[in-house]
């Protein structure tokens, strides 16, 4: 293959994705945008949803490498079977790790307000947000991991080249959303 035809090759499986991620990018600034009165009610959340958000991407980017490179070396078939023990495991480990890094979030953040002599919420309500929004939103990425990775491997598609852009996305787009239903639902609780 000549440099043109790996660059046309390489624009054509990403611009989808990257046309994606703009998209959802801006989905999801509609989403915070329209949060003011759950910022206002939970004094700290916005300190909170930036390493929240980078949680999301993070742990499921890597969720979907994973899932590509088993398919890439064959350990892993690209479909959805119950009895596919490597792909449970490793979508309970994106979860689990996924709801230990809010929760650590939740925390940092509660810390770090207070020892800047802010008036943060109680912790039980940053933590209790984080984590169920952790969990909405893991199930949702997770899905949505596997799904995209799946597809894109079936249709002959580099699920390496997806991952990044449509995840990360999806990561904002879902976090902010499940993130306002969790603010609703703790504070409505507490």
């Amino acid at each position: 293959m000549t440099v043109r035809e790996v660059a046309v090759d390489a624009y054509r499986e990403g611009l989808p994705a990257l046309a994606a991620s703009v998209v959802g990018g801006l989905l999801a600034g509609v989403v915070l945008g329209g949060m003011r009165g759950e910022l206002r009610a939970v004094p700290g959340l916005l300190v909170l949803i930036p390493a929240l958000l980078a949680t999301r991407g993070n742990v499921y980017g890597s969720l979907g490498a994973r899932i590509a490179t088993g398919l890439h070396q064959g350990l892993v078939e690209p479909r959805v079977r119950a009895g596919d023990e490597r792909l449970r495991q490793a979508v309970a480990a994106a979860i689990a790790n996924g709801l230990l890094a809010s929760l650590f979030a939740a925390v940092v953040a509660y810390l770090v307000l207070v020892w800047l002599a802010r008036s943060p919420a109680p912790l039980p309500v940053l933590a209790g947000v984080a984590l169920l929004s952790g969990l909405l939103s893991g199930i949702a990425l997770s899905t949505v991991v596997v799904v995209l990775v799946f597809a894109g491997y079936r249709r002959g598609h580099n699920p390496d080249t997806l991952v990044g852009p449509i995840v990360t996305t999806a990561g904002d787009v879902f976090g902010l959303t499940f993130l306002l239903v969790a603010v609703r639902v703790v504070v409505g609780v507490a």
